[in-house]
């Protein structure tokens, strides 16, 4: 049986539970600060000044962590290209372990002034630098390592791994505020979370030394073909349209997620008066979903392809999401099955690595990959919620609005596909006959 067409191995399972636990740790400490983003506000800024001019500040420092992704994945697919994928994807889990782990011990403004806010945007900038070269990073590992007809689950798994990342840092927030006094969480229970995260990366970085390099980077090596030149200026230059593409999807699943996962809970208690922990359970029903709809969706692109996966999945994310915006407030009975199925939906997203896998050559693949991911999400994971935001102004359901336009979107990348592959066959086809 060729290497094409093998099933997945013990080896391949490894390589997909590790790389999915890593990125999972690595999310969860991402996405930790927002659960705190209160309490560390009022011990990390001065107490005698505005409290949204505090907001702001906080809320600074989380977004510089995005700002960060794009210098940060660049400059790690740089040498992941030349170097190695493995050295990467190892370094990327202790960039971002160590600054979370430093943020659970960091003295407080009380102690040391201004230094302590500071010290906290430093350390975020370390974690935005090192998500920014893990999940490209990842994608890539994994995609390298399984046979090419399993490349769509491979990405799927490691988008659901994702996921359970965000989902992760929901109950640990969650426990840590049931479990203590308002005054306990304010004193030291805030720091507990970034601790658990920071040793679980440490731990996660330790279980990464026992993967492989990838088969491929292996090969290209033997071969010494790779990239002469930077590999940054390649992509640019030579794979402009896949950059396109790849920067168009990333905007898909960013705002995808943000809109429907992260903003929805606090416009269904404003827009229908829902109680909060109605909303988070409905939240996180929702997220399990996703990871569902993510391993759902690497299946799907494996066995039908991207342009049937990308137009049946986004026609279904677009009739989800509309009847989730427009009939959770007449019929609350039905909010977590509502919820639940847009969640399911949005799962579309599991497939967007498999395309972007595929649009770059090996040799520049994790950076073509990185510079696109890492600068869209820089742009419209950071705008969609003040796109929506603003947008709310003129109509309360503007998120409906915003998913039906990815999903239009989504539909129009799967039709362009569609004609995409018709004509490389064509091409095939003609170059087979001469």
């Amino acid at each position: 049986m060729s290497q094409h067409n093998r099933p997945l191995n013990r080896q391949d399972y490894k390589t997909l539970t590790l790389a999915a636990l890593g990125g999972a740790l690595e999310f969860y400490d991402f996405i930790i600060f927002v659960f705190f983003a209160a309490v560390v506000g009022e011990l990390f800024f001065p107490t005698d000044i505005p409290e949204w001019l505090r907001q702001v500040q906080t809320f600074g420092i989380f977004a510089a962590g995005y700002l960060a992704r794009p210098l940060g994945g660049i400059i790690m697919a740089h040498f992941g290209d030349l170097v190695g994928r493995k050295k990467m994807f190892t370094l990327s889990i202790l960039l971002m372990a160590v600054p979370t782990l430093a943020m659970g011990l960091l003295p407080t403004y009380a102690t040391v002034g201004i230094a302590a806010p500071l010290l906290l945007l430093l350390m975020r900038l370390l974690q935005g630098a090192a998500i920014g070269g893990e999940v490209p990073g990842a994608w890539v590992f994994v995609a390298e390592h399984v046979p090419a007809r399993r490349i769509g689950i491979a990405c799927g798994t490691l988008t659901a791994g994702l996921t359970v990342g965000i989902l992760l840092g929901s109950v640990v927030a969650t426990l840590v505020n049931t479990s203590m006094t308002q005054q306990a969480v304010h004193d030291w229970g805030w720091r507990v979370p970034f601790l658990l995260g920071g040793a679980f990366g440490l731990v996660a970085m330790y279980l990464r030394r026992w993967l492989q390099e990838t088969p491929i980077f292996l090969e290209m090596q033997q071969r010494k073909a790779l990239a002469q030149e930077l590999p940054v200026k390649a992509v640019v230059v030579r794979h402009k349209k896949a950059v396109v593409v790849s920067m168009l999807l990333t905007w898909l699943l960013s705002a995808g997620i943000v809109v429907v996962i992260l903003m929805s809970p606090v416009w269904l208690q404003k827009q229908y008066g829902f109680a909060p922990a109605l909303t988070l359970q409905a939240n996180s029903i929702a997220t399990i979903m996703l990871c569902f709809g993510c391993l759902i969706a690497g299946l799907a692109v494996d066995r039908f392809g991207a342009s049937k996966t990308f137009i049946v999945g986004s026609l279904l994310l677009a009739c989800s999401s509309w009847f989730f915006y427009h009939l959770s407030g007449a019929h609350p009975e039905q909010l977590f099955l509502l919820y639940g199925t847009v969640g399911l939906c949005v799962g579309v997203v599991g497939a967007v690595p498999y395309v972007m896998v595929r649009s770059f050559p090996a040799e520049v693949r994790f950076t073509g990959i990185s510079f696109s991911y890492n600068v869209s999400y820089a742009i419209f994971g950071g705008l969609t919620p003040i796109a929506v935001t603003m947008l709310m102004g003129v109509s309360p359901m503007a998120p409906a609005w915003y998913v039906l336009a990815l999903s239009l979107m989504g539909l129009g990348m799967g039709i362009w596909l569609r004609r995409e592959i018709y004509q490389q066959d064509k091409v095939s086809e003609m170059a087979a006959a001469q």
